[in-house]
């Protein structure tokens, strides 16, 4: 009786801050930065003396209150580009509500395997871009430089990062958060390129990063991240190597070290299930 009450009250506490939290805010995080938080999702924008770069418009709801967000934060400053952190169509959505918002023919910038995968959607919220590129590149917008660097495939196969290298600040979607276990069952996850993907983000030099989804965090969370993966895989091949099967691992597999981390108890059995599933393949 005593645990049911415990547990009634924490998801009384846990309901109640998510009816007090905003459903969008705007957080700075660093001159001219900005992370853009709708509901689950992040944005990411950054004013310029030429105008405002924004990644990820995330739905065209969002994109609507992204544009007054950016108005009001920088009263006057055109919207100069739009840049897709990757196709996904929970980030990517709503860039022509963004150029309606702010008018005239903004360019919108991605990685080069954007093109076909949007146009499988057929999708009219989901504009292709108008610019790609294929392993990095330099932007300079006034004063500020912003380098776009695609460090293999990750979460999709067109997944990029942004580096403000002057301010040491990155942004990073969906293949790494602060401090939470990856999503779900890792749909559109590539192994083992993702392995190598996050030591190479790992080489770039920022010391704050904002992530898709979550708090922003240091170079810290990315090590932390990286290690839990590294742990993941061994603790699955473990269980492989032993003759478990897919179901016994998900029920048995766990790494105590990150049982605080968020979305540990629903979504950890389910990495345990997508580690599994590659190794199954002779991994």
């Amino acid at each position: 009786m005593k645990a049911f009450v415990v547990f009634l009250l924490s998801a009384c506490l846990v309901s109640l801050a998510r009816a007090q939290a905003p459903e969008s805010e705007t957080t700075m995080l660093g001159d001219g930065i900005y992370q853009f938080r709708y509901r689950a999702h992040n944005g990411f924008f950054v004013v310029t003396s030429e105008g405002i770069v924004a990644f990820d418009p995330i739905s065209t709801t969002a994109a609507a209150l992204y544009a007054d967000e950016m108005k009001r934060v920088a009263p006057g400053v055109p919207l100069v580009a739009i840049i897709y952190s990757h196709d996904h169509a929970d980030h990517a959505t709503g860039a022509n509500v963004l150029r309606a918002a702010f008018g005239g023919t903004i360019p919108v910038i991605a990685h080069e395997n954007v093109v076909a995968k949007i146009e499988q959607t057929g999708s009219s919220d989901l504009p292709q871009p108008t610019m790609t590129f294929t392993d990095k590149l330099i932007l300079h917008f006034g004063a500020r430089r912003l380098e776009l660097h695609y460090l293999g495939k990750s979460h999709s196969d067109n997944m990029i990062v942004a580096l403000m290298p002057q301010e040491k600040i990155a942004f990073a979607v969906d293949f790494v958060s602060n401090d939470r276990v990856g999503f779900r069952e890792l749909p559109d996850y590539y192994f083992p390129d993702f392995f190598e993907a996050l030591s190479r983000l790992q080489g770039l030099d920022f010391e704050r990063i904002a992530f898709g989804h979550g708090p922003p965090g240091d170079r810290a969370a990315i090590d932390r991240q990286l290690s839990y993966y590294y742990d993941l895989r061994a603790a699955v091949r473990r269980a492989v190597d032993d003759g478990l099967s897919e179901d016994q691992a998900a029920e048995r597999v766990r790494l105590p070290a990150y049982r605080e981390w968020t979305q540990y108890e629903s979504w950890f059995p389910l990495n345990v299930r997508a580690i599994y599933r590659w190794m199954a393949e002779g991994n």
